[in-house]
């Protein structure tokens, strides 16, 4: 809404004001650099006009007194007196204005401020808007963009919520390793309602302007989807910090690391999180904190780099103790098979899940940007689904005991019916 704004304003013979929202939240997008500037300019403006009609005017006829500080939607002229001129320069804003010397210029007389010159249309050259096309395109693709992450979400947790029915029904699947993998599915249940509480805070009403919204709902919301991306990490972590104490300690009860298990997958994430909303509510309380570009993003960045890293160390550990055990002629064959689908599985998700953030992480936000939404929005939208998948579904002891209960079922059915037809033919 701003650009056309400007535009108008600079084609036109005298600049219209632009309805900047007043500022006391700052952008929290690079795309609303603009809206920032113009606000931080507007208001620095206003003070100096307000500090002017509460100094006396001095003696004299109005007219001779000069022309008073002003703003015009694009600059802030100051004071001058009758006779002498002020000039500025095109405002100074990457990606709207291309760069110039040119000067505006406006004259005091004794009739007030004269029109710029040359105007604004002529001395301020814009970059290269795109078309109506171009923006319809966007849109559609934006649109269609959320219609396949809703679709792979909504997969996800329909899958996710029948792996943790199935492991929770069956008592012969009530382990440790089954737990952690509950643990672990509620995390990307966490993660995709997160996404769409977001949406539907953020983006439900088009009318919002997002440049300057910071309400309480909309942090909620950005610091609960940062809660479930970081549990998400840190389950996984967990995951690959459980295969490698199966692979150490062999004969140890796994059981008495749980609690630890729970600690580091939820307790970590909630520490972090309540250190980045205290941080920002201290040092950085503006807009709805989805600002990616700000230093205080780091405090959520760095320990899922941190999470990443160690997995990948266990990633590589995992696989040397793999090595040198199914070379050793001491393992039974049942405990190989036992571990391997385990091993599989979570020695697959590492690279798969941490590959692209550590990528990412290390470039600019506004680098990539259809690269980024499409991994972290369509394709991070099936990873629920896709842990389902190789932690439950495919788990050869998950089929033989669904299986095994089929049967069962089955043959009651079958005496059922049979004890029903001899009750018939006796009678």
């Amino acid at each position: 809404w701003l650009v056309p704004c400007l535009l108008r304003s600079l084609n036109a013979r005298h600049p219209t004001v632009c309805p900047f929202p007043p500022p006391k939240v700052r952008a929290t997008h690079p795309d609303c650099s603009v809206v920032l500037y113009f606000q931080e300019q507007e208001a620095e403006c206003l003070e100096i006009i307000r500090s002017e009609s509460q100094t006396p005017a001095p003696p004299g006829p109005p007219r001779q007194q000069g022309c008073l500080t002003e703003w015009d939607g694009v600059s802030c002229w100051s004071a001058v007196p009758v006779g002498q001129s002020r000039a500025v320069a095109c405002p100074d804003i990457l990606h709207v204005f291309k760069k110039s010397k040119a000067l505006i210029q406006r004259n005091c007389t004794e009739s007030g401020w004269t029109f710029p010159s040359p105007p604004y249309y002529n001395a301020c050259e814009l970059e290269a808007i795109g078309s109506n096309n171009d923006n319809e395109a966007k849109a559609s693709y934006f649109v269609t963009m959320k219609v396949l992450y809703t679709c792979g979400y909504s997969t996800s947790l329909a899958a996710l919520f029948l792996a943790i029915g199935i492991f929770s029904c069956f008592r012969k699947l009530h382990c440790t390793r089954n737990s952690i993998h509950i643990h672990f599915f509620t995390s990307f249940i966490l993660r995709g309602a997160a996404v769409f509480i977001k949406d539907a805070v953020l983006f439900s009403d088009e009318s919002i302007d997002h440049c300057t919204m910071s309400t309480v709902n909309c942090k909620a919301a950005i610091s609960f989807f940062q809660y479930s991306v970081l549990a998400n990490f840190y389950w996984l972590l967990v995951e690959g910090m459980y295969l490698q104490t199966l692979l150490l300690l062999t004969f140890t009860s796994d059981k008495r690391y749980t609690w630890w298990y729970i600690l580091i997958g939820w307790g970590v994430p909630m520490l972090t999180v309540c250190v980045w909303v205290v941080t920002r509510l201290q040092y950085d309380n503006h807009g709805c904190w989805d600002d990616y570009t700000s230093l205080y993003w780091w405090v959520i960045k760095a320990p899922i780099l941190l999470a990443i890293f160690v997995n990948f160390l266990i990633f590589l550990n995992v696989t040397r103790m793999l090595a040198q055990k199914i070379r050793s002629p001491d393992i039974s064959k049942n405990y190989k098979q036992q571990y391997m689908r385990l091993t599989k599985s979570t020695l697959l998700l590492i690279p798969l899940f941490g590959v692209h953030y550590v990528v990412f992480a290390l470039f600019p936000e506004h680098i990539g940007v259809d690269a980024r939404l499409y991994f972290e929005l369509v394709l991070g939208s099936y990873q629920g689904f896709l842990v389902a998948l190789l932690y439950c579904f495919l788990n050869g002891e998950v089929q033989a005991e669904i299986k095994r209960n089929w049967g069962k079922w089955q043959s009651s059915m079958e005496s059922n019916v049979f004890n029903l037809a001899t009750q018939d033919f006796t009678a």
